[in-house]
C-alpha cells in the first residue's frame, strides 16, 4: 500500500516537471518565432512567465527559496516588459470603449488611437530590445538547468493541494465588499491572484475534466473582466493633466466609468460563484477528487 502511494505521488511530481518544461518551451518558441510582431511576442512571453510564476509560487513551499527566487526574477523580467504591454492595454481599452456610447467622431478616435500607437511603438523599441531578448533567453536557460536539479518527483499531491488552497484563500480574501468603490490597485492585486489561481488549477484540471473545464472558464472570465478594468485604469492615467490624452479627458471619463462599472458588475457575479467555498472546503474537495481519481486507477 505504501509503495503504491509513493508511486502515485511520484507520478504527480512528474506531471509538475512536464508542466514546467512545457512553459519554458512556450516562452522559447515565442522568442524564436519570427512571424510574431514585437507586440505579439511580448504578449506570448508574458503569458508564459505568468504561468511560470504561478508554478514557482506553488513550488515555493516544498522547494523554498530556490523557487521563490526564480519567481521574483521572472516578475522582474515581466516588469521590464510593462511599458510595451501597458501601451497595448490602452489600445485594448479604447476598443472596449466602443461598446459604450462614446461622444467622439471617427476622426477623433483615429487621432487618439494614433497617439497611443506612437507610444506603443516607442515602448516596444526600447523595451523589447535584443538585450531584453538575451536576458529572457538566459533566464530560460538557467530555469531549464535548475529544473533538472529539483526533486519534483518527491512532491506529493497533498503538498500541492495545500499550495492551491493558499492561493485560493489569498484571492478570496481580496474580493471587495463594494466592487464599484474599489480602487484600481486593489482590483489589480485581485486580478494577479486570480491569474495565479487559474494557472495553478490547470495543473490539476485532469482530476475532474468536466468540472475543471467549467472552473477554468469561470476563472478566465473573471480574469478578463478584471483585466479590462486594468486596461481602463491605464487609459485613464493618460488623460491626466499634461498627458497624451488630456485634451479628451472630459469626454473620455464618463465612457471609461460606464465600461468599468459594467465589467465590475459582471466580475462580482463570477467571483461570488468561483470563490463561494471557504478555503478549507475547497481543499477538502480537491483532495476528495484526487482520492477518487486514484481509486479508479486500474491495479497492476
Amino acid at each position: 500500500m505504501a509503495g503504491a502511494e509513493a508511486q502515485d505521488k511520484s507520478s504527480f511530481g512528474d506531471g509538475l516537471a512536464v508542466a514546467a518544461r512545457a512553459i519554458i518551451a512556450d516562452a522559447r518558441g515565442s522568442l524564436a518565432n519570427s512571424e510574431l510582431s514585437d507586440a505579439e511576442a511580448v504578449h506570448e512571453v508574458r503569458k508564459a512567465l505568468k504561468r511560470w510564476r504561478a508554478l514557482m509560487r506553488l513550488l515555493s513551499g516544498p522547494l523554498g527559496d530556490q523557487a521563490e527566487q526564480m519567481r521574483i526574477e521572472a516578475r522582474d523580467l515581466m516588469r521590464a516588459l510593462t511599458g510595451a504591454r501597458d501601451a497595448q492595454s490602452t489600445l485594448d481599452a479604447l476598443a472596449d470603449l466602443r461598446k459604450a456610447e462614446v461622444p467622439f467622431s471617427e476622426t477623433s478616435m483615429e487621432t487618439i488611437r494614433g497617439r497611443i500607437t506612437t507610444i506603443k511603438d516607442a515602448a516596444e523599441q526600447s523595451g523589447f530590445s535584443q538585450d531584453m531578448r538575451d536576458r529572457l533567453s538566459h533566464y530560460l536557460d538557467f530555469a531549464t538547468l535548475t529544473l533538472e536539479r529539483w526533486p519534483l518527483k518527491e512532491i506529493s499531491f497533498d503538498t500541492v493541494a495545500d499550495a492551491l488552497a493558499s492561493t485560493y484563500r489569498r484571492a478570496r480574501q481580496l474580493m471587495p465588499e463594494k466592487w464599484l468603490e474599489t480602487d484600481a490597485e486593489h482590483l489589480h492585486d485581485l486580478r494577479r491572484r486570480v491569474v495565479e489561481h487559474r494557472h495553478q488549477m490547470d495543473l490539476v484540471e485532469h482530476l475532474w475534466p468536466r468540472l475543471g473545464q467549467v472552473w477554468a472558464e469561470e476563472a478566465q472570465r473573471l480574469r478578463n473582466r478584471l483585466g479590462a478594468c486594468q486596461d481602463l485604469a491605464i487609459l485613464t492615467a493618460l488623460t491626466a493633466p499634461r498627458q497624451t490624452l488630456a485634451p479628451w479627458r472630459s469626454r473620455l471619463t464618463p465612457a471609461i466609468e460606464a465600461r468599468r462599472a459594467a465589467h465590475l458588475k459582471t466580475a462580482a457575479r463570477i467571483a461570488s460563484r468561483l470563490f463561494a467555498e471557504k478555503p478549507k472546503a475547497f481543499r477538502r474537495r480537491i483532495a476528495a477528487l484526487y482520492s477518487a481519481r486514484q481509486t479508479k486507477k486500474p491495479k497492476a
